[in-house]
């Protein structure tokens, strides 16, 4: 058994409209030491695998198909186990 650990965020460079709404508020909540904010998504994910190459082959598919947009996201991965 495998644990991956996945990190979804926007791309620099692309517009980030949630991370935009959330530093306005945190502005008007009195932070305004917030520069910037950037809103991402983070999975784990168990794999019934031993085999870290197989994992990571099947990881990389399952974050292009799936769980990034490529076209605006990056991804990066840990595995553990």
């Amino acid at each position: 058994m495998m644990k991956a650990t996945v990190y979804v965020t926007i791309k620099q460079g692309v517009l980030d409209p949630q991370g935009v709404a959330v530093q306005g508020a945190l502005h008007s909540m009195g932070f305004q030491e917030v520069e910037s904010v950037r809103i991402g998504k983070f999975l784990e994910l168990n794999l019934d695998t031993t085999d870290r190459a197989e994992a990571e082959e099947r990881l990389k598919a399952m974050c292009e198909k799936l769980l990034a947009n490529t076209v605006v996201e990056d991804y990066r991965y840990e595995l553990e186990g």
